[in-house]
């Protein structure tokens, strides 16, 4: 089975760095408008609004160096978790786990330092948690 996503588009704001309360592991997310590859009757091309979330060093590199409007390349994964509020009520989110961020444009400040360095990390080689997703023991246990 294969769940591989990739877009390009700009951050609708800053990105938001927070530490998982569990282990402190760094954890950045963000939003970005991804165009679609049609123009509507009025003109305008329609964008989809599309949340992404890195963890541990990309979280960090991302965290301080994406603002608003930044053009950036994401390749991750699709997943989809749920909880449940202080009212009992359940909630849904659907978002990019992202494994590689690129970042496609320069600062707005002129500083392209951002750009200089290797931004790729291979989340398989590092030992991650993802708080609020249930591992996988088997791929027989999946429903689909």
């Amino acid at each position: 089975m294969l769940n591989k996503v990739v877009l390009i588009g700009r951050l609708t704001k800053d990105p938001v760095l927070k530490y998982a309360s569990s282990n402190m592991t760094p954890v950045t997310t963000f939003t970005i408008a991804v165009n679609r590859n049609y123009t509507s009757q009025n003109g305008e091309r329609p964008a989809d609004f599309i949340p992404i979330v890195t963890w541990r060093k990309l979280a960090e590199i991302c965290g301080s160096n994406l603002k608003k409007g930044r053009l950036v390349a994401v390749a991750g994964s699709i997943q989809t978790r749920s909880w449940d509020d202080n009212s009992g009520n359940r909630h849904w989110a659907t978002e990019v786990v992202a494994d590689e961020v690129k970042f496609l444009d320069s600062n707005k400040n002129g500083n392209n330092d951002a750009n200089k360095e290797n931004h790729d990390v291979d989340i398989d080689t590092m030992n991650v948690d993802f708080d609020g997703f249930a591992p996988v023991e088997s791929e027989d246990d999946l429903p689909f």
